[in-house]
């Protein structure tokens, strides 16, 4: 089979689909013309397998492999989301073993109730269910002090835990990231030149390993810090924030690459 012209690979929350209402409706002509042009996009997100599966379906990409839970995980072309609970009881534990002074100011997934995850992740009940299927990596918040927090992550690498800053939640697990996920995705497909879009801390390590990272704007935090490849044009910020930054950003590559 021939390699496809680009791969695309995409974040989710406040890139392809709306920060506020997860609508991806804006990114539809953008998405419509990368189909047409046979063109694969891989979701790239911190969400489960669970969340992505029927996601995935309902964009029409489910032929294509996607990335989970910030890179810790992969879901297969065609998968349903697996039943087991992969890492993450072992993930937990790795919390439990903190001093109780550290372990304190982190409040994740595993430690609120269905209700507390939709109110946190602005999700419906039913979605807040699936996002709590989690089995590689644990999201939550951070309450206490910068100096607290520091301790805190340096006693969880102690462990093997990483931690990364997404656009909500700071996430842990026990590693596999963004850049390695779509190196190893990309080799399926030959050598193909790759785009990624984020808006996020979490999406830097894939931008910069793309041959073109794409920023969308954020307005919810303060703007990404200059990235490695930015100053020779490898990487464009986007002013429009959400899927219409994303089409905006797509039909620019997509005009160019006469697509």
């Amino acid at each position: 089979m021939p390699s496809p012209p680009l791969v695309v690979f995409t974040d989710l929350c406040g890139t392809l689909l709306d920060h506020e209402d997860y609508s991806h409706d804006a990114a539809e002509p953008a998405l419509a013309r990368l189909r047409a042009a046979g063109v694969p996009v891989i979701l790239v997100s911190s969400r489960t397998a669970a969340e992505i599966a029927p996601l995935r379906a309902d964009l029409g990409l489910a032929d294509h492999p996607a990335i989970i839970e910030n890179g810790a995980g992969l879901l297969e072309p065609g998968a349903a989301a697996p039943e087991d609970r992969g890492r993450y009881d072992e993930l937990r534990a790795a919390l439990g073993r903190l001093p109780a002074s550290l372990r304190a100011g982190f409040h994740g997934f595993g430690d609120w109730d269905l209700p507390m995850i939709a109110r946190r992740s602005n999700l419906p009940m039913a979605e807040a269910e699936l996002a709590a299927k989690r089995r590689f990596s644990e999201p939550g918040l951070w309450r206490g002090s910068d100096a607290q927090k520091a301790a805190f992550l340096d006693a969880l690498a102690a462990m093997g835990v990483q931690a990364r800053e997404g656009g909500r939640f700071l996430k842990l697990s026990f590693g596999g990231t963004r850049a390695s996920r779509m190196a190893e995705v990309a080799a399926r497909y030959g050598t193909p030149f790759t785009v990624a879009l984020g808006d996020a801390p979490d999406d830097a390590d894939m931008l910069e390993a793309a041959d073109l990272g794409l920023v969308i704007a954020n307005p919810h935090r303060p703007p990404l810090p200059p990235l490695a490849g930015e100053a020779e044009g490898r990487i464009l910020r986007i002013d429009a924030p959400g899927p219409l930054g994303w089409t905006i950003a797509m039909t620019h590559v997509l005009d160019a690459r006469g697509l």
